[in-house]
């Protein structure tokens, strides 16, 4: 079991690795491709696997609005804090100004990537527990979301002056921490397995949440008939993956 969820995990990093191989059409793609594999890993795999388990109704609908709620927040606090460096400064910098702005946004992007790679890895390792076809299905939820995540986090530290092998090997070293994340998750949940279903439940709610509220109006934005059938077709796959690959683990 254990092998299993560090391969999962692992395989983060590896999407992180690849990603920036990837045009920037097919990014764009991904994000409906995600949207179908979050919502549906959410909605009829980890949700109904947390509801089924031993654990109040009450308690884990609980989780699921404070999860809605913490993940509203945290995007709030990003916002109003890029906000706060551009408010009201009319461009009267001294010499060096935005460049030390930018790399300041920069090291702000790594550390907030770490953090959001070290959680996702505590995610996996519990889906991982509770039902190794969940595990495998929140990976793959997970990796479709890091794919265009990640080389937005790669554009950004370029823009803020980084180098892109300097880029590289911080983003690469950010993805580590879903390793670290795992690991960490493996050992101490499996002590305190009464603890994975309300883990299951914030994992979702960080899932819907990254759907409806930052991909699908990325997606709305494109309302032409000719963007909008590719994005239908896409979503439809998503969801396809998914139980194809819940009817493949019960056979």
């Amino acid at each position: 079991m254990l092998a299993t969820t560090v391969a999962g995990v692992v395989s983060i990093t590896a999407a992180a690795i690849f990603s920036f191989a990837f045009l920037s059409k097919v990014v764009e793609r991904m994000v409906s491709l995600s949207v179908g594999i979050m919502l549906s890993t959410s909605l009829l795999h980890a949700l109904p696997e947390a509801f089924e388990s031993q654990a109040d109704p009450r308690s884990l609908f609980a989780t699921l609005l404070a999860g809605l709620l913490a993940f509203f927040m945290l995007e709030k606090f990003a916002i109003l804090r890029h906000s706060h460096h551009h408010e009201g400064d009319g461009h009267h910098h001294a010499h060096g100004h935005d460049k030390h702005e930018a790399g300041k946004a920069g090291w702000m992007i790594l550390v907030g990537d770490g953090m959001h790679n070290f959680t996702d890895g505590i995610l996996i390792a519990a889906a991982f527990l509770a039902d190794p076809k969940l595990g495998i299905v929140t990976g793959l939820a997970i990796i479709a979301h890091e794919i265009p995540q990640e080389i937005g986090d790669f554009i950004v530290l370029l823009n803020a002056g980084f180098s892109r092998l300097r880029a590289f090997v911080f983003n690469l070293l950010c993805s580590l921490m879903a390793v670290a994340g795992g690991l960490l998750g493996y050992f101490t949940l499996d002590r305190a397995s009464n603890l994975i279903p309300y883990v299951l439940v914030f994992a979702s709610s960080g899932f819907i949440y990254i759907a409806l509220s930052d991909l699908m109006p990325q997606m709305q934005r494109r309302a032409t008939l000719r963007e909008t059938i590719p994005q239908v077709i896409l979503i439809a796959l998503g969801v396809c993956i998914v139980l194809f690959l819940t009817r493949h683990r019960h056979g």
